[in-house]
């Protein structure tokens, strides 16, 4: 079996790009016209759910609330966020943004795949062997991360958000576009985060970080992650900052397991 990269020539790798490069753009386009379609439905039902008392992280809350007296009130049926819009055609310009990010973001693996198709005639046997399993974990871990920011992040943070005031003499007015412009990052958002562990396994193959950096570190890492979770839910009750310090956490833990010890640390590693 021959393990030597594949030679080719200047105008064949732009051939091979072209057909990438297209193929990519026209599943991000058919994608984009599918969900422009079901735009309506997608709002109702996905986008617009968490505004609702209904969302399934509430009534699972809520049901478990009581058997504990530390969550807040999740049991109120008449929470409800009604977004209002100002600018006369913000409503239309979402319809078509959303439709082409959720096109981006379904179309990802696929795209990837056409980039693992264009570059993999160029790598070793190892090396293909590593970028595969690396594309397929940074996959795996950006959707976690948007699921984690769907349902349990972005939930509570409107939450907090949607029914705090200043003053009574305030009331809450909120925008198409707030209420987008904020669903949309916190979700991009947390799914980068989840891409930690392997950035921190690229790192480390390049020498870069070693598992003794994560155990130096430790405590530092803790109180930067609560400040983090603080800031993505500036809630004042600890349950609220736990869940979301908990998945950040366990992705630091998750980073310092995968990447590789240094020489010294093979004999002195002691279980944390």
């Amino acid at each position: 079996m021959n393990n030597e990269p594949v030679e080719m020539s200047f105008w064949d790798h732009v051939n091979d790009l072209r057909k990438v490069i297209l193929r990519s753009v026209g599943a991000i386009i058919l994608l984009s016209v599918l969900f422009f379609a079901l735009m309506p439905y997608i709002f109702d039902r996905v986008i617009l759910a968490p505004c609702h008392a209904d969302f399934i992280l509430y009534r699972q809350l809520c049901d478990l609330s009581k058997y504990t007296s530390v969550l807040p009130d999740f049991c109120n049926d008449h929470f409800e966020v009604k977004l209002i819009n100002i600018q006369l055609a913000s409503q239309f310009f979402i319809h078509m943004s959303t439709s082409m990010w959720l096109a981006l973001l379904v179309a990802f693996p696929y795209v990837i795949y056409q980039l693992w198709t264009f570059i993999s005639p160029g790598l070793y046997a190892g090396e293909k062997r590593h970028a595969r399993g690396a594309f397929l974990v940074g996959n795996v871990m950006f959707f976690i991360g948007i699921a984690v920011g769907y349902f349990l992040v972005f939930p509570l943070t409107l939450r907090f958000l949607a029914e705090y005031q200043v003053s009574e003499m305030v009331p809450n007015q909120i925008s198409l576009d707030s209420y987008m412009s904020n669903f949309l990052t916190l979700n991009f958002i947390m799914g980068l985060v989840f891409e930690l562990p392997l950035l921190c396994w690229l790192l480390s193959n390049m020498g870069l970080v070693t598992r003794k950096f994560f155990k130096t570190y430790r405590r530092h890492a803790i109180v930067v992650l609560l400040i983090l979770a603080a800031f993505i839910t500036p809630s004042s009750d600890p349950f609220t900052l736990s869940v979301v310090f908990i998945p950040l956490y366990a992705l630091y833990e998750l980073s310092a397991w995968v990447v590789k010890l240094a020489p010294k640390e093979d004999e002195e590693e002691e279980p944390a």
